[in-house]
């Protein structure tokens, strides 16, 4: 568990996130209004994942343009304009990270807690003059890919105990996986999960384009990306590394460099050396 750090909430207090879970029923004798500001992948998942919670209710959803609408729940008063906003407890900012601070300043909200929804921007990058905050589910979303959310751990972060404790009640609404993460832990986090995640998945994507250069059924390799994956939650990703590089090979890793060209020769080289500085070759 990862304990908050702001100013406003004592360290010495150690809030502890599952003691807040117990919260919960208080905030749910009164239903959390929410306005859903967004239309792309996050704002499609959180819109169809708190529609039908308990003690939830998506009061208004913004959109920019109406290119997703299909895609979203009908019933979902829409609105195109930031100033005519509905009256609710939480307004989620779920839009691209390079907009959310222009967005939060267009706000004209008195009233509410404002957050968003991005692993990589701090909660100081809200703008609005009311309360702020943030609400990171740690997962990658596509609108085309159902998303379980009781897979997906959330990071929260907020000024006050009061609005921590309504964000732990939305959040364990969806998923037991509740985490305190600060801005400063939570921008580490979202490099992790680009390593974790994106970088791998190019990695994938490198290693269909050779597949296919030369016929061959990618397929064949997801037993070996299931492996790779349960392999490293038991022993720990350092001790699971095999490969050429990993038992310093070096015949193996000029004969595979010979046979590559470009960026993909490039990478594999970085990548090689990078594994064998890392195990001391």
């Amino acid at each position: 568990m990862i304990c908050l750090k702001k100013n406003v909430i004592s360290t010495e207090k150690k809030i502890d996130i599952y003691l807040l879970s117990f919260l919960t029923n208080v905030y749910l004798r009164s239903v959390i209004k929410i306005v859903i500001i967004g239309s792309g992948n996050i704002a499609y998942h959180l819109c169809s994942a708190l529609q039908n919670k308990e003690g939830v209710s998506i009061v208004q959803r913004y959109r920019r343009h109406s290119k997703n609408d299909l895609k979203f729940d009908e019933n979902i008063e829409v609105t195109g304009q930031l100033n005519n906003l509905a009256k609710a407890d939480l307004y989620i900012i779920a839009v691209a990270d390079d907009v959310i601070t222009q967005v939060s300043l267009e706000l004209n909200i008195k009233n509410g807690l404002v957050v968003h929804t991005s692993g990589s921007r701090s909660i100081e990058d809200l703008k609005c003059q009311t309360c702020k905050g943030v609400f990171y589910p740690v997962q990658t979303f596509s609108m085309d890919k159902i998303i379980d959310f009781k897979e997906v751990p959330i990071a929260i972060e907020a000024e006050n105990d009061n609005d921590l404790n309504l964000l732990s009640t939305l959040a364990h609404q969806l998923s037991p996986k509740v985490h305190l993460v600060n801005s400063e832990q939570r921008q580490k986090l979202h490099i992790s999960a680009v390593f974790a995640h994106n970088f791998s998945n190019h990695m994938y994507t490198i290693a269909k384009e050779l597949c296919d250069q030369y016929n061959i059924d990618f397929s064949i390799l997801y037993p070996l990306i299931d492996e790779s994956v349960s392999k490293f939650k038991i022993l720990g990703p350092k001790a699971a590394q095999t490969g050429p590089a990993r038992r310093h090979d070096l015949s193996i890793i000029k004969k595979h460099i010979d046979q590559l060209n470009n960026s993909k020769k490039n990478i594999y080289i970085e990548l090689s050396n990078s594994i064998l500085k890392y195990y001391n070759h």
